[in-house]
């Protein structure tokens, strides 16, 4: 087997200029996390891609079409930024991902065309695997008993996920968001089989970190839709640009210095000072070390941050 700086997975942007791919084993989804649970599927459309001398073939869809169709759903919290399931799919050897451009009028073409407009004619498909709940076209009308008519017609074979498989995805896309949300990050991680990050860029805040003798590099996340984990101060890794290193982070709103309700990142990087306005970090959370909290001076806090730095350095 190829190891990953051998392999490249090709990604399509859109449907324009598609080549014709090999014997292509498809299946669809959104594939938010490329967790655990998403794991089976992968390895599915793997071996069977194998099996017929083809190419594995994941559709998936940008934005989530969750945000266009709920109105409800902007708050949405997502695993993955597009980037981050892009990479962790070539890590897991997908040979081709395409991403579709989800829009309202995508949504509204019948099952029908779906089928014979959508999936036949751009992807030629060999064999379609999808889960026995999927459905697709306006109002969600097309299902895997509709494929199942039509595969003799359009000569493509079709595989179902098994519901255990399914059951696994709901399982672990659940706790996985639950354990964000209580600054569980390595729960988090174990379902992911990754350390969850954030990506953002530095800017300018208060630089009353530097008051306090931790100077901290103000992280502004790139993506709106990204689930942010809860308040709290965490061991994290700190990548920038190639070079790597172990920081703390609190998320929260410092009470014991400020009066808003404000929700900031701030990462305090051991063993680098440098001005960082302006650049890219990737965040990798380890473990959470405590909650935040509001101190009756600021020498407590300090006494408190110290204390932070030594798990930190000790993990």
């Amino acid at each position: 087997m190829p190891t990953n700086l051998e392999f490249s997975m090709r990604v399509y942007k859109g449907l324009e200029n598609l080549p014709s791919f090999k014997n292509p084993v498809i299946t669809i989804g959104s594939f938010d996390g490329v967790h655990l649970g998403h794991r089976k599927i992968i390895e599915q459309i793997n071996t069977k891609a194998k099996e017929v001398e083809g190419e594995s073939l994941i559709i998936t869809f940008n934005p989530h079409p969750r945000l266009v169709l709920n109105n409800e759903a902007k708050g949405i919290s997502l695993l993955s930024t597009l980037d981050e399931k892009i990479e962790a799919l070539e890590k897991l050897h997908v040979d081709v991902l395409v991403v579709v451009p989800f829009t309202k009028s995508f949504s509204e073409i019948s099952a029908q065309d779906y089928i014979e407009d959508f999936l036949l004619k751009n992807f030629h498909p060999h064999t379609i695997v999808i889960g026995y709940d999927h459905h697709f076209g306006k109002n969600r009308s097309g299902d895997f008993l509709m494929l199942e008519q039509m595969k003799t017609k359009f000569n493509y074979q079709l595989e179902e996920i098994p519901a255990q498989a399914l059951s696994q995805i709901n399982i672990s896309s659940t706790k996985i968001r639950e354990a964000l949300f209580q600054g569980n990050v390595k729960m988090a991680n174990d379902y992911l089989c990754n350390k969850y990050s954030i990506f953002g860029k530095v800017v300018h805040g208060e630089k009353k970190g530097r008051l306090l003798g931790f100077p901290t590099a103000n992280l502004q996340v790139m993506d709106y839709d990204k689930l942010i984990p809860a308040k709290g101060v965490y061991v994290v890794n700190v990548k920038v640009g190639a070079h790597q290193y172990r920081g703390m982070m609190n998320i929260g709103t410092r009470p014991t210095i400020t009066d808003n309700d404000l929700v900031s990142l701030e990462v305090h990087i051991l063993k680098l000072d440098q001005d960082l306005y302006g650049q890219y970090l990737t965040v990798e959370f380890l473990d959470r070390i405590r909650d935040e909290k509001k101190f009756s001076s600021l020498d407590e806090l300090i006494a408190q941050l110290n204390s932070d730095k030594k798990m930190t350095e000790a993990y």
